[in-house]
């Protein structure tokens, strides 16, 4: 197949030369795993103490991997991507939250976004967490299989309502919703849940997506068996297949806690199991639809490969590519100039309820340094290259 990520002028025509400093800048300090752990230790002292920091963070890494502070903060950028035929998915993406007052904000807040999608075809997707809803210790026990108390069953109960409020209404409106996996040891109760709204509402269409991350070795055995029960029920599957955000912190807790990790061995066994359910998916398409989540161009490669040799369309419905706004412009892009479903995840927020979504997003960017070298070389490719345009 013919390459083509590595075309900067479309990967990288919107942004001036300006954001292209700030991303080579950004991506320079990412490189270098010290710097993001003292940045992110600072970061947080200084956000606790009140320092006047969030207008420095606004202009460097929070607008070059955010939409914005609000809603209406995104479409600017929004209208941007859709000029380049790339969607967006608004992730309200503060994180932490543990009170109920806050549970029903992100559901009030997933609910707008929901109005926006339905008026506006540049929002194909809507996406929650789970833990937007609802406390992660009642997720935690359910997954354990520890007994609830009386007030917990309450909080359960209520936990389950909001995921149906969202589901029903992305039901009525035909607007996807995408709900995202966390940790190990809370994820056993979500799919549950999010089976059960798949259930529900994925009879005729696919509404209803979960998450599926590769990094897990017991993944490819879950997707197979959620497919044969879906079979006996009579629905659809919506699946994101990602290769997951919490390594270090799986890893850690299986040591400390004298359990078998749950994480594939090595990088390796990860894009094995990453390629080999993005096979199985493509093979059941009748069953299945498709977020493929992903910034690694060899199963981007695979993707589209697979999907020439079954003859599809490369906009096929069931079948989309997505990527994290401010990461991986050059498979984003590339693939939208192509004709492929391309979305990025948006995210925005109040900044400092942002800020560890974008420690986290920093975290995962060093631990795969050759991502990271990757974005500083296509930036410094592009930036010669106008350097030559406008010499010429």
């Amino acid at each position: 197949m013919k390459k083509i990520f590595d075309n900067t002028e479309i990967a990288l025509a919107l942004k001036s030369d300006s954001e292209l400093d700030r991303a080579l800048f950004l991506f320079e300090l990412i490189k270098k795993e010290p710097l993001v752990k003292i940045g992110a230790a600072v970061t947080k002292f200084a956000l606790k103490a009140n320092l006047p920091v969030e207008k420095l963070i606004r202009s460097t890494v929070f607008d070059h991997f955010c939409g914005g502070i609000n809603e209406e903060d995104c479409l600017r950028v929004i209208k941007r991507m859709q000029t380049k035929n790339v969607h967006a998915v608004l992730d309200y993406s503060a994180e932490g939250k543990e009170e109920e007052k806050q549970f029903d904000y992100a559901v009030q807040k997933t609910l707008k976004i929901l109005e926006y999608a339905k008026e506006n075809s540049a929002i194909p997707f809507v996406v929650f967490k789970p833990t937007g809803f609802g406390r992660f210790k009642i997720y935690q026990k359910l997954t354990e299989r520890n007994s609830l108390s009386e007030s917990e069953k309450a909080e359960w109960i209520t936990i389950k309502e909001r995921f149906n409020m969202v589901c029903s209404k992305a039901f009525e409106y035909s607007i996807p919703v995408l709900i995202d996996a966390e940790e190990s040891w809370m994820q056993s109760a979500a799919d549950e849940l999010v089976e059960e709204m798949m259930e529900k509402y994925n009879e005729e269409q696919v509404i209803v997506f979960n998450t599926l991350q590769a990094y897990r070795w017991d993944r490819l055995d879950y997707l197979k068996n959620l497919h044969q029960r879906a079979k006996t029920k009579g629905f659809k599957i919506g699946m994101k297949l990602v290769r997951g955000a919490y390594m270090e912190k799986e890893r850690e807790r299986a040591f400390s806690n004298g359990y078998k990790d749950p994480i594939c061995i090595d990088k390796n066994a990860t894009d094995i199991l990453y390629n080999e359910a993005l096979k199985y998916m493509l093979n059941n398409l009748k069953d299945i639809a498709l977020f493929a989540g992903t910034h690694n161009e060899d199963s981007s490669y695979l993707l589209m490969d697979m999907m020439n040799k079954k003859g599809l369309f490369e906009n096929d419905k069931k079948v989309w590519f997505g990527q994290l706004y401010g990461m991986s412009d050059h498979i984003s892009y590339n693939l939208s100039e192509k004709g492929y479903n391309v979305a990025k995840y948006l995210p925005f927020g109040p900044v400092r309820d942002v800020m560890p979504y974008l420690i986290r997003r920093a975290e995962e960017n060093t631990s795969v340094a050759g991502q990271t070298s990757r974005e500083l070389y296509l930036i410094k490719k592009e930036k010669k290259r106008r350097r030559l345009d406008k010499s010429n």
